[in-house]
C-alpha cells in the first residue's frame, strides 16, 4: 500500500510571492518561510528565489549570477566577459555550508555593463547587448551558465527543498522590494542546478508551476529570433517569450499575457468591437506563442509582478494583500499568504487567464486584477 507523499503528484511545484506597492524594502526572510507550508509540493530537486532591489549600491550595473562546473571554466569565462563589458566588481557569492546542498557547483556575481566601442560596432541597445552575450555564454561556454543578469535583482537557485535553498544563499542578509519562490517537482525533465527555478533573463523571471504541452512550438518560434533553449526544461521558453513580446514588441504586460493565455475564439467573439479586433490580432500574430497546458506562473520584472493562470485554470493559484494594502501576495495555496502575513485580507483565486498586474506605487485595481 503506498502511503501519502511516496507518489509522484503531477499538479506539484510550490510558488510564492510578494511585493511592496510602495517600495519598501524587506527582507528574504519571510519569503523563504513562505515555502514551509508546501513542503512537500517539492521533491528535493530544484528551489530557487528571485529578489529585487537587493542591490542599490550597484543599481546602475547588470548582476551576472554565473554558474561554473570548476575554476577553469570560470577563468575562460571571465576572460569572455573581459572583452565584452567593463567588470566594476566580481565575487564569489555568498553561501553557507549545509548538509542538504550538495554537487555545489562554483558560483560567482559579477556587476557589469557593455563596452560602448562594441555597442557602437553592432548598433544594437545595451538591453540586447546584454541578451545576445548571455545566449552566447550559456549555448557555447562548456561548464559556464549565466542565471541571472538584470539591473538591481538576482535570482538565486540550487538543487535542493526551496527553504534549504533560501538558507544556503543568505537570504535573510538581502532586503528587497519583491521576492518570488519556487518548489520544484519535476516530472519530465532532470533535477540540476541550472533547472531549477526561477529562470530569468535582463529583468524578467519566472517560477512556474505545471507543463507546457506547446513546448515544441514555442520553442521553434522563439528561436528564430536568437534565442537558446539550453536548459533542458519547458519553464526556460516562457522567460524569453515574455522578452520577445515586452521587450522587442513593445507589448504591455496584459498584452503579453493575452497571448500567452490567449482567449478562447468564443470568449472574443462576445466582446465590444474594439477589443474584440485587439484579441484577434494578437492571438492571430502569435499563436505560436499562446501556451497550452496546465500552467501557473509568476513573472517577476522591474517594479512590478504579474500572476497568471493557464485558460482553465488547472494549476492552484491565489493572492491576497495586507491591510494596509501595501502588500500583495501570491502563492499556490493561502498558507505560504499566511506564513508571510497570518492577518492577510482579499484573498481570491483568479479566474483562468486572467493576468493580476500589481506595479510599485501603482494603487488601482483595474478589471484585469491590476492592484
Amino acid at each position: 500500500m503506498q502511503k501519502e507523499g511516496q507518489i509522484r503528484i503531477p499538479s506539484g511545484c510550490a510558488i510564492s510571492a510578494v511585493i511592496s506597492k510602495s517600495g519598501k524594502r524587506m527582507s528574504g526572510e519571510k519569503i523563504v518561510s513562505s515555502m514551509v507550508p508546501v513542503h512537500d509540493r517539492s521533491n528535493g530537486l530544484g528551489g530557487g528565489f528571485a529578489a529585487y532591489g537587493i542591490y542599490p549600491e550597484h543599481r546602475d550595473f547588470y548582476a551576472l549570477h554565473v554558474f561554473f562546473d570548476d575554476d577553469v571554466c570560470r577563468a575562460d569565462c571571465e576572460n569572455y566577459l573581459r572583452e565584452r563589458f567593463e567588470i566594476v566588481d566580481a565575487e564569489v557569492l555568498p553561501t553557507r555550508t549545509m548538509r542538504e546542498i550538495t554537487d555545489e557547483p562554483v558560483i560567482w556575481r559579477y556587476f557589469v555593463y557593455p563596452r560602448r566601442t562594441r555597442l557602437r560596432a553592432l548598433q544594437v541597445d545595451e538591453r540586447e547587448y546584454v541578451v545576445r552575450v548571455v545566449m552566447k555564454i550559456n549555448s557555447t561556454l562548456k561548464g559556464a551558465y549565466v542565471f541571472s543578469s538584470g539591473k538591481n535583482m538576482g535570482v538565486f537557485k540550487a538543487v535542493g527543498y526551496p527553504e534549504d535553498v533560501g538558507r544556503y544563499y543568505r537570504l535573510e542578509e538581502y532586503e528587497g522590494y519583491s521576492w518570488t519562490a519556487h518548489g520544484r517537482y519535476p516530472t519530465n525533465t532532470p533535477g540540476w542546478w541550472g533547472g531549477a527555478h526561477p529562470f530569468a533573463l535582463l529583468d524578467y523571471s519566472i517560477v512556474h508551476n505545471g507543463e507546457i504541452s506547446s513546448y515544441d512550438a514555442n520553442r521553434r518560434f522563439i528561436e528564430m529570433f536568437g534565442y537558446r533553449c539550453t536548459l533542458q526544461t519547458d519553464t526556460e521558453v516562457i522567460t524569453y517569450i515574455i522578452d520577445y513580446l515586452v521587450r522587442r514588441q513593445g507589448m504591455t504586460y496584459e498584452e503579453a499575457a493575452h497571448v500567452i493565455a490567449a482567449p478562447f475564439w468564443d470568449t472574443i467573439s462576445h466582446r465590444e468591437p474594439e477589443e474584440r479586433e485587439r484579441l484577434t490580432y494578437l492571438r492571430t500574430v502569435f499563436s505560436s506563442l499562446l501556451v497550452t497546458g496546465p500552467f501557473s506562473i509568476v513573472l517577476g520584472f522591474e517594479g512590478g509582478l504579474m500572476a497568471l493562470n493557464d485558460r482553465l485554470k488547472l494549476r492552484s493559484m491565489v493572492t491576497g494583500h495586507s491591510e494596509d494594502g501595501d502588500r500583495v501576495y501570491i502563492a499556490s495555496e493561502e498558507a505560504s499568504i499566511r506564513k508571510m502575513d497570518e492577518d492577510a485580507t482579499g484573498i481570491y483565486a483568479p479566474a483562468g487567464g486572467e493576468p493580476v498586474i500589481v506595479k510599485v506605487k501603482e494603487g488601482r485595481r483595474a478589471a484585469v486584477g491590476e492592484y
